[in-house]
Parts: C-alpha cells; sequence; structure tokens
C-alpha cells in the first residue's frame, strides 16, 4: 500500500474540492469553500500550503501570479488507506464484524444490494482463481 501524507479534517475537505475539478485556482478553493464553511480566506490558503509542503496537493505556475492546484493524491487511494486504518482501528483488522453490523443497520436499495453481490462474486471468483495456482 502507497504512503500518504497525513491529511487533517480541514486539509480533507480542500482535497474534496480538488478532487471534484481539478485544476482550481485559490481563489476558486477559496469561494467554494466560503459557501460551505465559516472560514477565512486567509485560513484556506494556510490548508493549501500545507497541503503542498505535504506533498498531497501541487501547483501549476501560469503567467503572472497564477496558480493552478491539483492533487497528487486520488481520492480512491486516500479512501483506500483510511478504510483501513479505520477497520484497524475499530475492528482490529477483522472486516467481518464492520460489514456485518454495517448491513444490519444500513438501509440498502435493491441496487445497493446487487452492487455488493457482484463484489462478492467478483472476490468469490478471485480466490477460487488463487486456490487453483497453488
Amino acid at each position: 500500500m502507497e504512503k500518504l501524507p497525513k491529511i487533517s479534517e480541514a486539509e480533507l475537505e480542500v482535497m474534496k474540492v480538488l478532487w471534484a475539478r481539478p485544476p482550481q485556482t485559490a481563489n476558486e478553493i477559496i469561494e467554494k469553500l466560503e459557501s460551505t464553511t465559516d472560514w477565512k480566506p486567509k485560513t484556506i490558503r494556510t490548508l493549501i500550503n500545507r497541503l503542498v509542503q505535504k506533498e498531497a496537493v501541487s501547483y501549476h505556475h501560469d503567467k503572472g501570479r497564477l496558480y493552478t492546484y491539483f492533487p497528487l493524491v486520488s481520492q480512491e487511494s486516500y479512501l483506500q488507506v483510511e478504510t483501513k486504518s479505520l477497520l484497524k482501528r475499530f475492528y482490529g483488522a477483522a472486516f467481518k464484524p464492520l460489514l456485518v453490523n454495517f448491513l444490519k443497520e444500513e438501509k440498502l436499495s435493491s441496487e445497493d444490494i446487487n452492487e455488493l453481490k457482484r463484489i462478492l462474486d467478483e472476490k468469490s471468483k478471485e480466490i477460487q482463481r488463487k486456490d487453483k495456482k497453488k
């Protein structure tokens, strides 16, 4: 698993904006976050700079003073690492109790159930292929 920078909850909000539509200028990020948070532009710029320092975000310096920022960490990679971290912290890396708890408590549509079945079928086939190779 690739090593990802530690991203705070506040920094994650900036990442979500960038993941939604990269690249963006600082002003575009600020405009989006000001509509959903009570953060000041200086705070948002600080968060952007922290993400650049952590190498979670990079930028292009265009003509003049315009910087466009883009994520270096994919949303999928981040989600994968965070999910495994959550699993380890709360369930000791045992997936079954988490899944059972989720399925009992969550209201699932037939579409959700079909998607879960598809994923489980793929996993089952993957395991069967590995067993045949042994």
